[in-house]
């Protein structure tokens, strides 16, 4: 709405992304401030709580009563502000719209299935929902490939240089890219407020790539990869670090709602999305570096036991462990969140250091 008020209207002011992006940040803001307390209100009263699982840490228990899909008014502020403050003729912002909107359904669907049995595993199978997973990212992957908006070069960080042109085959990675960040985020998403600020993080760093590299003169300048269009994705960017924002006034330690994979699925995916328009596939490893060392502390768990046997921590993913030792949860969180911190500050310096 606010670009065509500046193209009908001829209002400068909102043909510039960094205007419509604060805009867009504080309507998603005040929206999840606002709504978040009345779906608290709604899903206590509807009994729409967290399942725990049994073999949690103990101070997980208490947690049984907690509301969750929390998420849902995540993406509602997000997309309310994305239809008031972006370009909709834009190609890459529609499919982002399209990215939070399909892995945020597919949330959905197991969080309900969830809260309905009252039983932590009867969502969708997990089989069932890597595939709903694999087949959304495949049609965002061709979209992106088919309409030739974007090339299949492939991009290694503080290298200027593209190292290798994917051609097809950057379809399958880049569907790799967004379920695997997806379900990196969702599994980060175990302690209150664990998964929110990583993500704000990630989505600010990956915003400056993305704003940069749609700019012709900054691109030029740091010898970023020149992509146009595609900064009108910082105002989605923006929108959901608004309602991150907001939500996290809720989710913080001790939580009253929690995301559930209605929120988590769809920050992943977008997260892997704007990795991927921005060619910071790789360089994602880093921004996303918490979410990796949660990933990675599974595939490490569950392969270690099939094949030796032994258990490599106390329980995955890993902040269970330091929980089962006997860290205090907000210590967990905070350190948590330092290192998210960290990560993404040196993954900015690929900005200049190429």
């Amino acid at each position: 709405m606010l670009y065509w008020l500046y193209q009908t209207t001829q209002i400068n002011i909102f043909q510039y992304i960094t205007v419509r992006s604060g805009i867009a940040f504080f309507i998603s803001l005040i929206l999840s401030i606002y709504i978040m307390p009345k779906f608290i209100k709604w899903a206590k009263s509807k009994k729409a709580n967290q399942p725990i699982y049994s073999l949690a840490p103990q101070t997980h228990q208490l947690k049984g009563k907690t509301p969750t899909m929390g998420g849902l008014v995540i993406v509602f502020s997000a997309l309310v502000a994305i239809l008031f403050c972006v370009n909709l003729t834009n190609i890459f912002a529609l499919i982002g719209f399209g990215v939070i909107t399909l892995f945020g359904l597919i949330g959905i669907k197991d969080d309900i299935s969830k809260v309905v049995s009252k039983n932590n595993t009867a969502g969708l199978k997990p089989k069932s929902k890597l595939i709903l997973q694999i087949l959304a990212a495949l049609i965002i992957a061709y979209l992106l490939y088919s309409n030739t908006i974007l090339n299949s070069e492939l991009y290694l960080p503080f290298y200027k240089h593209p190292v290798l042109n994917l051609g097809w085959f950057s379809v399958v990675f880049w569907a790799l890219v967004m379920v695997s960040s997806s379900n990196a985020v969702n599994l980060t998403d175990g302690l209150d407020g664990l998964a929110t600020v990583p993500s704000i993080i990630s989505m600010l760093s990956l915003g400056v790539f993305v704003y940069i590299s749609g700019h012709a003169i900054f691109s030029g300048y740091l010898l970023l990869p020149k992509i146009s269009g595609i900064g009108e994705v910082v105002i989605i960017a923006a929108s959901l670090i608004g309602s991150l924002v907001g939500f996290l006034w809720y989710n913080c330690y001790p939580a009253d709602v929690f995301m559930g994979d209605s929120g988590s699925l769809s920050l992943g995916a977008f997260i892997g999305y704007m990795a991927i328009i921005s060619k910071n596939e790789i360089l994602l490893l880093l921004i996303g570096f918490v979410f990796v060392l949660e990933t990675l502390s599974v595939i490490l768990q569950v392969g270690s036991f099939k094949t030796r046997k032994k258990r490599v921590f106390l329980m995955a993913p890993i902040h269970h462990h330091f929980e089962i030792k006997g860290w205090a949860e907000n210590k967990i969180i905070v350190r948590f969140w330092i290192m998210a911190l960290i990560s993404n500050i040196i993954a900015l310096t690929a900005l200049k250091i190429r």
